[in-house]
């Protein structure tokens, strides 16, 4: 497999997936026909998109058994971020794009989401969960910036007092302070920020439109600073790839005051297989085989892995030894943490009565 790739020494930088796969769902698909032609047909509209889309419920309600949580919110699909392993890239054919550079580059905004939000929690006899944001694209990324979508969501939680899980690696975060302060003192919120490496060489490649792995670790310490519950999330773990980083990670966040830590093994999935494949003979040519053959080695002897209770975790002597190294790591650097529970009493469905009026 590994010697039919050629490698491309022409990188689109500012992008994590090199290629554009075939959507499975499509009748017709896009090839080229003279390789000399590639770039101007891979740089062609190249520039991020933005789509509207008006859905009639926000809130998604996941059967997942890997999941911790079963609600969530997604205010986006597609993401600026570019990450190269995302598991969210296969979701974006559903659209009719492609999990490529389509998933990066035609980013779906959902404007009407806090409104939807505040009808959700407004149902007769709704039982408070804890709703996550996003579960599946960055609730904080780029385009969040200017419409705040994320912002509007947090002030309608705070507004009901109700709980509310964040998982992002954008400082953007930082903004939104004064409410997640305030959803704080309430025990209305977790914040997971995610991590998997500081080495800028990796992150840059594979993650190009994040901040930086130090940027992360100070946003884990100005939220620890501000009482606010915040866990690391070293996601994914690839073998051979960032796996070494794992004790210096911990640390790292735990200095900064994480109180928790997760993780989860990469898995490439779909149209991710293709993609991460091709982005790894462009960018890590020397390692490219040995990475790809310990991730088969985690997850059956192939890269794609849809096993319940399997597929984020892996099995197999290379998943165990990552999963040892882990909670060694954590019981040094985190021994004895956790994060505060939620409280589900201050909930107040009549913070809606001015809603029901119209």
């Amino acid at each position: 497999m590994i010697m039919s790739y050629v490698e491309n020494k022409d990188f689109f930088k500012g992008r994590g997936a090199q290629i554009n796969t075939n959507n499975k769902f499509s009748e017709l698909d896009y090839v080229t026909e003279h390789p000399e032609g590639i770039d101007e047909f891979m740089l062609e509209n190249s520039t991020t998109q933005i789509y509207e889309e008006h859905p009639k419920n926000i809130v998604s309600i996941s059967k997942s058994r890997d999941l911790p949580f079963l609600h969530s919110i997604n205010p986006y699909q597609g993401c600026e971020h570019g990450c190269i392993y995302c598991y969210a890239r296969n979701a974006h054919e559903y659209y009719g794009f492609s999990a490529g550079l389509d998933f990066e580059r035609k980013i779906i905004v959902k404007r009407e989401a806090p409104s939807l939000l505040e009808k959700y929690l407004n149902k007769p006899g709704y039982t408070p969960s804890v709703i996550m944001l996003s579960g599946n694209t960055d609730c904080y990324q780029p385009i969040e910036r200017k419409l705040k979508i994320t912002r509007s969501l947090l002030e309608i939680f705070l507004k009901y007092r109700h709980p509310v899980s964040i998982i992002s690696k954008n400082s953007l975060m930082l903004r939104d302070m004064d409410i997640l302060r305030e959803l704080a003192a309430l025990d209305l919120i977790h914040i997971s920020i995610t991590l998997n490496s500081l080495d800028e060489n990796l992150r840059q490649k594979m993650e190009p439109r994040t901040v930086t792995g130090q940027s992360r670790i100070e946003l884990i310490r100005k939220l620890s600073a501000e009482n606010i519950p915040v866990r690391l999330m070293f996601a994914p773990i690839i073998p051979g790839l960032n796996s070494d980083e794992i004790p210096k990670i911990i640390k790292a966040a735990a200095d900064a005051g994480a109180t928790d830590a997760a993780f989860t093994l990469v898995r490439l999935n779909g149209a991710i297989a293709e993609i991460f494949t091709d982005w790894i003979i462009k960018s890590f040519p020397g390692r490219a085989e040995k990475v790809l053959s310990l991730i088969a080695e985690c997850h059956d002897g192939k890269l794609n892995d849809s096993r319940w209770g399997k597929r984020i975790s892996g099995d197999g002597k290379v998943a165990e030894s990552i999963h040892k190294l882990f909670r060694i790591s954590v019981n040094k650097f985190m021994n004895n943490r956790k994060m505060r529970e939620f409280n589900f009493d201050h909930f107040n469905q009549a913070a809606g009565k001015q809603l029901n009026l119209f």
